[in-house]
């Protein structure tokens, strides 16, 4: 049995941030990834204008998007800003280059390793292999194995369903319509020569199956046929009940910080995978950017328990929210999870 100093389940963004900044440091660091290719993920690729912050090169970025058109049963507007709000990524991308910095840092990253068990100093693949670890950080996504080791239920889900539609689409495009999608949304979000086409809803809001119904229908009155492609889909994981315990740490997905409203999650997956490696490397650190991106969080999940009323409750809180985006009221970076970067 190898013994690493750090042991990583999972190699989406937040993992590889992680294991990239403590590889940086001398730290021997191993990254298991169940899927045998590193980056693709059922996501629509929006990022948040905070994650200019993250250290992507300009290339990486699909489309970025100085405007965000919403509409609601209502209602519409466009929210307009100097500098892009919204910019695109292509998931495969983005894992190949943060995969390929992080062997460059130093990570050694095995694919097609599934963990089957977790003891209290070592990991144990189905193929049956042994690392023994100091820490271990649960990147493992919304159905997380680390989580479920450390005796933490989910009770809180989203589901995504995404279709990839080829095409030149020039709008980022926001829909809430409560008698289709409950308190969550359809979108629009182009990439390069493509769009992600899809919806977001509280899994206890709504069957799969009648959701996947409401966005074709949806979809079909905007001149869009999905019926015919092939669709995609993965639960979202907003239960969040702390990251830091003792030598084991969560992030992103597993540790449930997905936005329970919007569903975005790349952010602050990644932040968190950074904020967990500098607390492995200082155990008195204390981290201010996690303390923002919880706090956005739990902001987040007001406004959703708010919009989840009765029917006419929630469609009026909805309407209420899109028209304090209409006046000013509220900024749209306060539906975003994105951070104010550390001096």
């Amino acid at each position: 049995m190898k013994k690493f100093h750090t042991v990583i389940v999972g190699g989406g963004p937040g993992g590889l941030a992680c294991a990239t900044l403590l590889a940086q440091q001398g730290k021997e660091v191993l990254v298991l990834e169940r899927n045998s290719v590193i980056g693709p993920k059922v996501c629509a690729g929006g990022i948040p204008a905070a994650g200019l912050g993250l250290g992507f090169p300009e290339a990486l970025w699909e489309r970025s998007f100085a405007s965000q058109h919403i509409s609601s049963n209502w209602q519409q507007t466009v929210i307009q800003d100097a500098k892009p709000i919204i910019r695109t990524v292509d998931r495969g991308r983005l894992g190949r280059w943060m995969a390929e910095r992080a062997v460059a840092a130093g990570v050694s990253i095995a694919t097609s390793s599934l963990v089957r068990k977790i003891t209290q100093d070592r990991v144990i693949s189905k193929a049956g292999e042994e690392f023994g670890f100091c820490f271990l950080v649960g990147a493992d996504g919304s159905s997380s194995l680390v989580r479920r080791h450390l005796g933490i239920p989910t009770a809180e889900m989203g589901i995504g369903i995404n279709y990839q539609m080829p095409g030149n689409f020039s709008e980022m495009q926001w829909h809430l319509n409560p008698d289709l999608f409950g308190n969550g949304y359809a979108w629009i979000f182009p990439h390069q020569g493509t769009a992600s086409i899809g919806v977001y809803a509280r899994r206890s809001a709504s069957r799969p199956g009648l959701l996947l119904n409401s966005l074709h229908h949806w979809a079909a009155g905007h001149g869009h046929e999905l019926k015919s492609r092939q669709p995609q889909a993965a639960l979202i994981n907003a239960d969040f009940r702390g990251w830091r315990f003792d030598n084991y740490f969560l992030i992103g997905d597993a540790a449930g910080l997905a936005s329970g409203l919007t569903g975005e999650g790349i952010y602050s997956a990644i932040i968190s995978g950074e904020e967990a490696a500098r607390t492995i490397l200082d155990a008195r650190y204390e981290s201010e950017r996690m303390a923002q991106i919880i706090k956005k969080h739990r902001q987040h999940a007001r406004i959703l328990e708010l919009t989840s009323g009765g029917k006419l409750s929630g469609k009026l809180v909805l309407e209420a929210l899109v028209f304090c985006l209409r006046i000013g009221l509220i900024p749209f970076n306060a539906l975003e999870m994105g951070v104010d970067q550390p001096s």
